[in-house]
């Protein structure tokens, strides 16, 4: 049929393809779309004909006045988001108004039947075909996903997205086809382009296909971004080395996921290998690099000892942080700052670290003989612990001087080699003879004896006092090593709880235990023999922060199922409410930490506690390991604790002691009512 190129108005004739300038095409007023064209619709349809010219010719129909006349344009039937991106065209430059535009002139049909048709009577693609042939696009032609989104006037991000739903296994995207897959449960498969392993966790889902159970089993054995390792090797060295990471494109990516643990593993060594040397050249016998402490080196530690400083570097410290008070007076963050002030606040402050530092030191010889750890920190960061001896170099490291005759230091006589009582008047007969021999072991025994119960009183009498032994007694322990250091027989136990909870020693919280101990560790003198004069010079806050310290050291509030200890249990129950202690600041309720090691009943329990009795029942039918990942996303956030963790409600205030005969009537509790009465404070 031959083609008209309308200039002027004419005789409409129906039913022949014509060309109508774009500025004579008009909006039908009988379009049946009321509701107008979205943006992006109009963006793609313009990019679309840019690249492929108009694959769909405009319908049309002539304008007409009021005595029938033409006047010379065109309503636009079928088309309107046609005639739009082709003015969008003009604006943008890229044609001009007056650009002819390929119509079907149609006057015969209702043109309000044919908008409504056009729009009504199509079968849209399935979103698998549409995956598909992007992804051929791109493999076949090597379109990249800028280029295939400016042909199709939508962003390279959304190609990227299509092109990942394109590689997915063939057997997936036809389940999907057949409605054997929803939309979001294709694009958690679309987390990897490994078919096989896409095929493999299609395989072992149950009943419950939830997006986020098909995520978490697709990237079982890779490592998040999130990691310590991932975090401290860094996304582009891991990449540089070959590795690959796992991006999902339908979700919160938060970095991926790593794909090759044990190349991460490595890199990770070196990484730590390459600081260790570093360290070493402070010095030390020897470094360690590691990623997870080594909790059970045994070996005795060292802490730095406090060193005065150089007349020039105090006058340094003083001029330096007179200097950081006048630049930073009047802001109260470097946000407020000028970059310029900001800047110099920042390097002075790191100039009064660097001298503050100084204030510490390790001794040459627990350098020269001790060695440090190297290892990886909670979140990403190296942690440097330094200050270990290894046993056979102990001697070398902190060489004691030897006890003097008649020092109170001096080795005690075995039971084996202690005199007969039956030979001491004899021996004593003797020993009187020979001037300047000492007095009789038993003798020693006697007046010590005595010594011994008169400090026994003085001390109970000296409150203060009292406090000052325990903490001596204590620290010298703790700190040092050294159990005959005091004279207070009381010996602090330090339960190491890594055999209990696996991995409990690598948390954020026992990094917080660790930094308080070194922390007085650094203040402690170099020698026991000095620590007595130390304690004694600290203040009364000082000193009981210190006895606090130690005391919280030996707290054991561990069930175990081979020691029964229901009075200690109370006693630690008692001990939290007292604390008003929140374990929920410091724990959640994980798959690992709790949900994945208990009976489904325990995890309904769980999240009917801590969420809803609607929530319990929504999961109440599930496998276990499906139950135990919904409900750690239930609980997220609640502050829910299994009673073991939970901190009971403080006692009520008990009554005055009853004296005298009325004493009797006060009836105790038994042994077994008490070890009843603490599990059900444990249990509320």
């Amino acid at each position: 049929m031959n083609a008209v190129t309308e200039t002027v108005a004419v005789e409409p004739v129906s039913g022949v393809e014509i060309f109508v300038p774009l500025a004579k095409l008009k909006k039908s007023p009988r379009n049946a779309r009321k509701v107008p064209h979205g943006e992006a619709a109009i963006e793609a349809l313009a990019a679309s004909i840019q690249h492929k010219g108009l694959i769909q010719n405009l319908v049309v129909e002539p304008e007409v006045k009021d005595d029938g006349t033409p006047t010379g344009a065109y309503f636009v039937t079928a088309g309107e988001g046609r005639r739009l991106a082709m003015l969008l065209r003009a604006k943008r430059k890229q044609i001009r108004k007056s650009e002819p535009v390929r119509c079907w002139l149609d006057t015969q049909n209702d043109p309000s039947e044919v908008s409504l048709d056009e729009n009504v009577t199509r079968t849209p693609m399935h979103p698998a075909d549409q995956f598909e042939r992007f992804a051929e696009l791109s493999r076949d032609k090597g379109w990249g996903a800028e280029e295939i989104g400016a042909r199709f006037g939508v962003s390279a991000g959304v190609v990227k997205q299509r092109l990942r739903l394109g590689a997915v296994s063939p057997k997936l995207l036809q389940v999907y086809r057949e409605d054997g897959l929803t939309l979001d449960q294709l694009m958690a498969f679309g987390i990897s382009e490994d078919h096989a392993r896409q095929e493999q966790v299609f395989e072992g889902l149950h009943h419950n296909r939830e997006p986020w159970i098909i995520r978490r089993d697709m990237t079982a054995a890779n490592v998040p971004a999130a990691d310590r390792r991932a975090v401290f090797v860094g996304a582009d060295a891991y990449v540089e080395a070959g590795g690959n990471i796992i991006r999902d494109l339908f979700s919160e990516d938060r970095g991926g996921f790593f794909e090759d643990a044990g190349l991460l593993d490595m890199l990770a060594t070196e990484k730590l290998r390459e600081i260790a040397g570093e360290v070493q050249a402070e010095g030390w016998k020897w470094v360690e690099a590691h990623i997870d402490y080594p909790h059970a080196h045994g070996m005795r530690r060292f802490y730095p000892q406090s060193v005065a400083l150089s007349d020039e570097d105090e006058a340094r410290l003083e001029a330096l942080s007179a200097e950081y008070d006048e630049l930073a007076e009047g802001y109260s963050s470097y946000d407020e700052m000028p970059e310029d002030t900001a800047a110099k606040l920042e390097a002075v402050s790191d100039e009064i670290d660097v001298i503050a530092a100084k204030r510490s030191a390790y001794d040459a010889d627990v350098i020269a003989h001790g060695g440090a750890f190297v290892v990886l920190h909670h979140n990403g960061s190296v942690r440097v612990e330094r200050g270990f001896v290894r046993a056979e170099d102990e001697a070398l490291a902190d060489p004691q001087p030897e006890p003097e005759e008649g020092d109170a230091t001096a080795p005690e006589i075995g039971e084996d080699e202690q005199p007969d009582d039956g030979d001491e008047d004899v021996q004593d007969a003797d020993e009187d003879e020979e001037p300047g021999k000492p007095i009789s072991d038993s003798l020693t025994r006697d007046l010590s004896a005595q010594r011994t119960l008169a400090l026994r009183v003085a001390l109970a009498e000296q409150p203060d006092m009292a406090l000052i032994a325990l903490t001596h007694t204590l620290t010298a322990q703790l700190f040092y090593s050294y159990a005959e250091a005091g004279c207070l027989e009381v010996r602090p136990t330090v339960t190491p709880l890594g055999s209990h909870a696996d991995g409990i020693e690598d948390t954020p919280l026992a990094a917080r235990a660790s930094e308080q101990h070194e922390a007085w560790a650094e203040r402690m003198p170099r020698d026991v023999a000095d620590l007595w004069g130390f304690i004694v010079g600290l203040d009364e806050a000082k000193r009981i922060a210190l006895l606090a310290h130690c005391a919280a050291r030996t707290v054991n509030a561990l069930r175990l199922p081979w020691d029964r200890k229901p009075r200690t249990l109370q006693t630690a129950d008692r001990l939290a409410s007292a604390l008003a202690l929140d374990a929920a600041k410091d724990w959640t309720p994980t798959v690992d930490s709790y949900l994945g090691r208990v009976t489904k009943a325990h995890i309904v329990e769980a999240v009917t506690e801590g969420v809803s009795d609607d929530a319990a029942r929504r999961i109440a039918d599930m496998k276990k390991p499906d139950m135990a990942q919904a409900a750690e996303q239930l609980l997220a956030g609640t502050g829910w604790l299994p009673a073991v963790l939970r901190t009971p409600r403080p006692e009520a205030v008990q009554p005055a002691t009853v004296e005298g005969e009325d004493a009797e009537a006060v009836e105790q509790p038994s042994e077994a009512e008490d070890s009843e009465a603490s599990y059900a404070v444990a249990a509320e």
